[in-house]
């Protein structure tokens, strides 16, 4: 008999955090910083405690810790290369955490558009794969 189908556990969530962040390619965008709305699903890869960081996901600080190194870096031209330093930041400091969706867009970017944005979908796995290849690089 095959075991029993089990849900995806606990995720935390955030939706339509907006920070000002210095992003884009083009000539206007470099001259000063400019919204960027992040949505984010963190899957835990353990249950989750209050004994300890190590097994939780702190949503605030979470909040906290995307705006202020987002708030504080240097520009930065992609949203994909923006979801990409985000997700290694979520994995670095949050060992609790087993896999992400974040979803970035820029409001307003195009008329006739609700959003256009990117979305990065990582598990840590793909997480070490990345960070490997970037230490062999």
């Amino acid at each position: 008999m095959p075991p029993p189908v089990r849900g995806k556990g606990w995720r935390v969530f955030v939706d339509e955090l907006v920070v000002s962040t210095r992003i884009g390619i083009h000539a206007h965008e470099h001259l000063a910083p400019q919204p960027v709305v992040i949505d984010a699903s963190l899957a835990y890869r353990c249950e989750p405690s209050e004994e300890g960081t190590h097994a939780m996901i702190d949503y605030e600080r979470y909040c906290n810790r995307v705006s202020e190194f987002l708030s504080t870096k240097t520009h930065t031209r992609m949203l994909e290369t923006l979801a990409v330093e985000i997700a290694q930041l979520s994995f670095d400091e949050w060992p609790a955490l087993d896999a992400l969706t974040l979803s970035l867009y820029k409001p307003k970017i195009r008329e006739g558009t609700r959003r256009i944005g990117v979305e990065l979908d990582w598990t840590r796995a793909d997480y070490d794969v990345h960070r490997t290849s970037d230490v062999a690089g």
